[in-house]
């Protein structure tokens, strides 16, 4: 695939060729010096996934495993497992494939439209409007701007708290959409905001969304990460994505390894 001269997009990103049958291979391959982006792999298999349903079916949980470190300038293959197409849910499988070798298996399951009761019983955390916030960088994502709110914890130099949007157009594909929602939904980490002296968070381990109502990522929406516990060389967080209107669109919770070593995510870290 032929890069754009001003670089590649969140949609390029999210560009897939159906090679066969359930059996897709994303296109977008860039030099990156460190080991492929796990919500871009995460965001290409719930698309891959996405594709094999019914149109209306949309995707309203995942769970991932990250099983090795993925490189960014070779193709990832998305072989899809139909488990089961029911009255109202779609199961899907999928592992993402390099060298022959899994480096994600996710399980993911779909939707159709359902009537029923809608309500939030938490308002969204409390942020200043994005236009009044400072410009943050959050690396590895493309085409997508964010800022920085004041922070619960104090200290930190990564954010667990911040707005974000993508700066191109979206099309107005729900499951695109939430595919933005899910390579967005890994660049953060509520364990930044443990103390300087802990062990320092590592990879991530397995990471998993609950879809509750559509959000656009042409928009703002407000991502809140909250650190919950630390044992056994892992380290867990959860986290919420509600749009500007304080809508919840999205629940997450992942879980990282936990190395000896201090914070790097804290001041006074070397």
């Amino acid at each position: 695939m032929q890069q754009p001269a001003d670089g590649p997009t969140v949609t390029d990103v999210l560009t897939l060729e159906e090679v066969d049958r359930d059996l897709y291979r994303s296109l977008l391959v860039f030099a990156d010096p460190f080991p492929l982006y796990g919500g871009q792999v995460a965001a290409q298999a719930l698309l891959a996934a996405g594709r094999t349903v019914a149109p209306d079916r949309l995707p309203h949980s995942l769970h991932g495993y990250f099983l090795r470190a993925g490189d960014a300038a070779r193709p990832t293959v998305f072989r899809v497992e139909r488990d089961r197409d029911g009255g109202s849910f779609s199961a899907r499988r999928v592992v993402a494939v390099q060298g022959g070798e899994v480096v994600l298996s996710m399980s993911a399951s779909f939707q159709a439209p359902t009537a029923g009761p809608d309500r939030q019983v938490s308002a969204a955390p409390s942020a200043e409007a994005p236009e009044d916030c400072p410009p943050v960088t959050l690396p590895r994502l493309f085409t997508m701007e964010s800022r920085r709110p004041a922070q619960p914890y104090a200290g930190t130099t990564w954010p667990t708290r911040f707005w974000s949007r993508a700066t191109v157009p979206l099309p107005d594909d729900p499951l695109l959409h939430a595919c933005v929602l899910t390579y967005l939904s890994d660049i953060g980490t509520g364990l930044s905001a443990l103390p300087e002296d802990e062990a320092a968070p590592g990879p991530t381990l397995d990471h998993a969304l609950w879809f509750h109502r559509p959000a656009r990522l042409d928009e703002w929406v407000l991502v809140d990460l909250v650190p919950a516990t630390v044992s056994a060389g892992r380290g867990w967080y959860t986290g919420s994505i509600t749009t500007r209107d304080g809508v919840l669109a999205a629940s997450l919770t992942q879980e990282t390894l936990f190395r000896p070593g201090r914070n790097p995510f804290r001041p006074g870290s070397g």
